[in-house]
């Protein structure tokens, strides 16, 4: 597949108006972000890169910074070699070992999960993820039907399966994404994730025990009332991609207002999961 790179280059721009620019930039397309001097690049396949739709994201995102940008393409084999080079495994919590398939097995960790690291949200490395990954592993996930909604590659639906969930749903609005999911499920040999396309309207009249939503605030927001008519009573909920903060007591008032009663919380860098149980 061929992409593009943005480049991005910017001298005062802050970490939190970093992620939320990036976070846009991750709703129109762009899968992929690495760090650089200047700032950071953004790639994108480059038959999804909407000048416009990029432009928009800018005008409604860059306020009280400068930003510059320019867009090279890439071969495919730079791209291949680019994610070999910055791609490197993580632990979480000591028991979760997430690594490429060019690395090598560590079988001493309980839990080892391979994926494909062509996208860099879903892999582990965002704190949102991981802070959601040691929910998981903290917590009873033996044979319950979970969600995960907003998958990216997958990573926590394998990981409930590994955790004894009977069934898992994993659900993404992107096409790349569920494709993501497919070939992760198969390369870690999990026979109990069913993947499909779509967001909140994909699980309407389903029942679950637990539900996993690392998206964005606004996102769960438009989608709390369908989590609630979802997950049974006693269940757990699960929410990730926001901030600490005001955006928690946001969603702890949505959460409340449909039932929904506070247990705890995490934070990392400023980034925030919480967990909630259906009254």
């Amino acid at each position: 597949m061929k992409y593009s790179a943005v480049r991005f280059s910017t001298t005062d721009i802050q970490d939190w108006q970093k992620d939320l620019l990036i976070d846009s930039l991750g709703e129109i397309g762009f899968d992929t972000f690495e760090e650089t001097d200047k700032g950071f690049d953004a790639y994108i396949p480059s038959s999804n890169l909407d000048i416009s739709a990029l432009e928009t994201v800018l005008l409604s995102q860059v306020e009280d910074y400068h930003l510059d940008y320019k867009i090279e393409d890439l071969d495919e084999q730079n791209w291949n070699v680019l994610w070999e080079n910055n791609f490197s495994p993580i632990l979480v919590d000591g028991q979760c070992y997430v690594r490429a398939t060019f690395h090598e097995p560590q079988p001493q960790y309980p839990y080892e999960i391979v994926i494909d690291p062509k996208m860099s949200f879903g892999t582990g490395h965002h704190q949102t993820t991981s802070m959601m990954l040691s929910f998981v592993l903290e917590n009873d996930f033996q044979g319950k039907e979970v969600l995960d909604m907003g998958c990216g590659t997958g990573i926590l639906a394998i990981l409930a399966s590994m955790r004894g969930a009977q069934r898992v749903l994993a659900v993404d609005y992107d096409s790349i994404c569920v494709e993501s999911v497919v070939e992760n499920v198969e390369r870690n040999n999990i026979p109990n994730i069913e993947e499909k396309l779509g967001s909140k309207e994909a699980i309407e009249g389903c029942r679950f025990d637990t539900i996993l939503a690392n998206i964005n605030r606004n996102i769960l927001l438009d989608q709390m009332d369908t989590y609630a008519g979802c997950l049974q009573k006693g269940g757990e909920l699960y929410l990730s991609g926001f901030y600490a903060g005001e955006d928690l007591d946001i969603l702890k008032s949505s959460c409340e207002a449909l039932g929904f009663g506070y247990v705890e919380n995490k934070v990392l860098d400023g980034w925030c999961a919480a967990k909630f149980i259906k009254q």
